[in-house]
């Protein structure tokens, strides 16, 4: 598959609708204006295609912005809508572009601390911590430091507002996006994974469309051995003139 970074505003009608398809595909819950209005709240859009059929595969919406905490300003990568079909499941396409999307940003955007904050309403979202970052929260064998909580909610309060709920972690939307039938349950055999375990007991409404907050830093001595492999390969990522950090 080949890749795209993209600004928001170089959308092409044609992008946002067949993104619209892929989503509704595979979340109950998605309406055109709930999809029209997370885009709007992003800056990037990182769109994978099929390199024969150029058929989208998957997406991922990005916001990229600065703000202070503690007194010290830091730029914040906030993830939105990410889908990929499972007809690309078995491809490292999305991990390892949205690592050198990321990459690209940090070096031309990112002159502090770098932060990812995500949202998982499924266990697999939520694997691709343990996989790719070595600390990350919250998360099954560790507390999660004061600090880090304290700057988790911050940002979360500052961009999710009254859908976030501290005392849980959670973020509940008025209208979630559920994942369809086949692809919410967590197969036989993973249920004994101790990250899908902690996911499911951390946030035990995301069949429901719950969001668990989940924080890590962006820096190459935060990688496992399996996201430095990513950051260092070979990427097809393409960029599609920049966008402006907010």
């Amino acid at each position: 598959m080949k890749s795209w970074l993209v600004p928001v505003q170089k959308l092409q009608p044609s992008d946002r609708i067949a993104m619209y398809g892929l989503l509704n595909n595979h979340f109950k819950g998605v309406t055109w204006e709930g999809f029209q209005a997370d885009i709007e709240r992003k800056n990037w859009v990182l769109l994978l295609r099929d390199e024969i059929t150029n058929a989208l595969k998957g997406f991922s919406t990005l916001m990229l912005s600065q703000t202070t905490f503690g007194g010290e300003r830091i730029t914040v990568v906030y993830s939105g809508d990410t889908i990929v079909d499972p007809s690309a499941w078995s491809s490292t396409t999305l991990p390892r572009t949205w690592i050198a999307a990321i990459n690209f940003l940090r070096e031309y955007y990112a002159e502090n601390k770098l932060y990812w904050l995500l949202i998982c309403s499924g266990f697999r979202t939520y694997r691709f911590l343990p996989t790719f970052w070595q600390e990350f929260y919250p998360r099954y064998d560790a507390a999660t430091p004061a600090d880090v909580a304290n700057l988790m909610a911050n940002l979360a309060q500052e961009y999710y507002g009254d859908f976030y709920e501290e005392t849980t972690g959670i973020v509940r939307f008025h209208h979630p996006q559920i994942l369809r039938e086949g692809l919410i349950e967590i197969p036989t055999g993973r249920q004994t994974n101790p990250h899908i375990q902690f996911f499911e007991a951390k946030n035990p409404g995301y069949r429901l469309g719950d969001e668990l907050v989940c924080l890590t830093e962006i820096r190459y001595d935060n990688l496992t051995r399996a996201g430095q492999r990513m950051w260092k390969s070979e990427s097809l990522l393409e960029f599609v003139q920049e966008s402006v950090l907010i």
